[in-house]
């Protein structure tokens, strides 16, 4: 089944700048907001239910897949733990972080480098959630995949904030998405640009004088 996701058309105008508040360091370095913080929070609300909804009744290891995720992995498990708070149902929920390294800077390889995690053989049994903030050609994820399917987890899911429609995509879709976006080059919300624009809150399409400033 298609995960269901909000969809941000290519022709998608986005939102002045001057509507919201973005650092003044970046404002000539973005052309638009597209996904406005709130409206992010509101579907990752959303997601935290239908996660608990399948995954709930058995103890969730949530696997951060680390730098650009990690925003996106705390306000997801705050929704969790709300939710645990608050209904009948609750899931223990422990957490772990990993790094994937591609070992080329931009070819689609398959070798994958999986790095820290307490050993990814401790998922034996166990229903793991795999949290990501985007997936472009989809390969990493299903590499990573493929590692973990070896240490025989119960289930295994992957939500992911952003999906991109790209021609470069390996047809690979996670089971939970938050918004499928245009193939443009999108900062903010932990998501960088050679490690600048984390520190956004909305997502933003980065301007094309800036791709030049950042570059190392």
């Amino acid at each position: 089944n298609m995960a269901s996701c909000l969809q941000i058309a290519d022709d998608e105008k986005g939102h002045d700048l001057d509507l919201f508040c973005v650092p003044r360091h970046y404002e000539s370095d973005l052309d638009k907001v597209i996904i406005p913080h709130g409206l992010i929070m509101d579907r990752t609300e959303r997601l935290a239910r239908d996660i608990i909804q399948d995954m709930g009744g058995h103890h969730i290891v949530a696997l951060c897949v680390l730098k650009g995720g990690y925003k996106f992995f705390a306000d997801l498990l705050d929704y969790i733990k709300v939710l645990n708070h608050n209904s009948d149902k609750s899931v223990p929920l422990t957490v772990d972080f990993i790094r994937v390294k591609s070992y080329c800077n931009d070819k689609s390889t398959n070798s994958v480098r999986v790095i820290g995690g307490d050993e990814l053989s401790n998922l034996s049994g166990k229903n793991v959630l795999i949290v990501e903030d985007i997936v472009e050609t989809g390969r990493t994820m299903q590499t990573l995949l493929s590692l973990l399917n070896e240490c025989n987890p119960k289930m295994v899911k992957v939500v992911s904030l952003l999906v991109k429609r790209t021609p470069r995509s390996s047809g690979y879709r996670p089971d939970y998405i938050g918004f499928e976006v245009p193939d443009a080059f999108l900062v903010g919300y932990a998501l960088d640009y050679n490690e600048y624009f984390r520190d956004l809150s909305h997502i933003c399409i980065l301007n094309d004088q800036a791709k030049e400033k950042y570059k190392v």
